[in-house]
């Protein structure tokens, strides 16, 4: 299986200014490369100290031009709160740029916030990310963006550059599915899953195998693997990676709740997000620290081999899947960051690779 690294840069550091923070998260990226991974992905957020990333295809160019080999993930692309035509061109052009490299991913988003400060009315999310999704989808595959829809009408439109002879997007694009509603419309897409750990990962199989099964049903042909987000604390010591989990990732999981207001009650009255409200009742009933606590299990921590055992039991409940590893979240320090990506790259990401499937049967 591939490994990819998930640059957030997240400023919850107590002296550290935004800059330091988001030049020591890029990087990252570069370490991510050196270090034997296939990926590198960053998100897309805006105005918030929670993910400090507001342009990815901009951070994808620099580490296009620093890079050689490792894969750039876009992922992901908030689709309601950009131009599908201006997507279409900026994701041909980094293509080109990166000598194929690009996997695009695809989303809705979550943030009230962000949706509030773009103007843009959030129930209308849903309709913007269908609608959007197609017209970019077959924007990259023909170099034409048209729509006739309500949400973003485009005239018939030729990009430049224009699509290369070799372009082929099988297997480079991606949609994020958190919640359950959102898993059959991305089977129908025909594009992979993409998740964040949040819950027991049986759970998670239960969804990941579903979306399988409808991909099957939809596209008539094999899913490729889903894309599964951790935040990862990797050290040579038990108790010391165990220490570094439940501060940071404690605190990284705090930092969500603030940022997605996901203790609010608002969910339950935005169309499209109905389903998030459960979420939020349970974090109420169960009190904030057993629910930070029970963030931290789902996600990886530990030593090498221990970090090995746990992708080895995920991988034996959905075969193949793109694990993919945020080292600097949470106020880290920037050197245990550094170091726990180095380890992960060293001691885990070569068994990764080793992982692999039995083939499907008729397939």
């Amino acid at each position: 299986m591939e490994c990819g690294v998930l640059l957030v840069f997240q400023n919850y550091h107590a002296n550290a200014t935004d800059q330091e923070v988001f030049t020591h998260d890029l990087g990252l990226g570069l370490l991510a490369e050196k270090h034997g991974f296939d990926s590198v992905w960053s998100a897309e957020h805006h105005f918030d100290d929670y993910s400090m990333c507001p342009d990815n295809m901009q951070i994808m160019s620099y580490l296009a031009g620093q890079t050689s080999r490792i894969k750039l993930g876009l992922g992901a692309v908030i689709l309601p709160w950009n131009n599908p035509l201006r997507v279409v061109e900026k994701v041909i052009m980094l293509d080109q740029m990166s000598g194929g490299r690009v996997l695009l991913g695809m989303g809705r988003g979550l943030a009230k916030m962000e949706y509030e400060a773009f103007g843009i009315p959030m129930e209308e999310a849903r309709a913007r990310f269908n609608e959007s999704a197609e017209v970019v989808m077959r924007g990259l595959r023909t170099g034409i963006v048209e729509s006739d829809g309500p949400m973003y009408p485009q005239i018939p439109t030729a990009v430049r550059p224009a699509p290369g002879p070799e372009n082929n997007w099988d297997g480079r694009l991606f949609a994020a599915a958190m919640s359950p509603d959102s898993v059959p419309i991305v089977a129908d897409l025909g594009v992979q899953m993409m998740t964040f750990m949040q819950f027991p990962f049986e759970k998670h199989a239960e969804a990941i195998n579903g979306w399988k099964d409808l991909f099957r049903a939809a596209q008539g042909r094999e899913p490729g693997p889903a894309v599964i987000q951790d935040f990862v604390i990797c050290h040579e010591d038990e108790e010391e990676a165990r220490r570094l989990a439940y501060e940071h990732i404690n605190r990284y999981f705090l930092s969500v709740i603030k940022h997605y207001d996901f203790a609010g009650k608002h969910w339950r009255e935005t169309p499209g997000y109905e389903t998030y409200q459960a979420g939020a009742d349970m974090i109420r009933e169960a009190g904030m620290e057993n629910a930070a606590n029970a963030y931290v299990e789902a996600n990886i921590y530990g030593t090498p081999e221990q970090c090995v055992e746990k992708y080895a039991h995920r991988h034996e409940l959905i075969g193949d899947f793109l694990p993919n590893a945020a080292f600097s979240f949470g106020g880290i320090p920037f050197d245990t960051a550094e170091s726990s990506l180095k380890l992960f790259g060293e001691k885990v990401v070569p068994e990764l690779h080793k992982m692999k499937a039995p083939a499907t049967a008729g397939v």
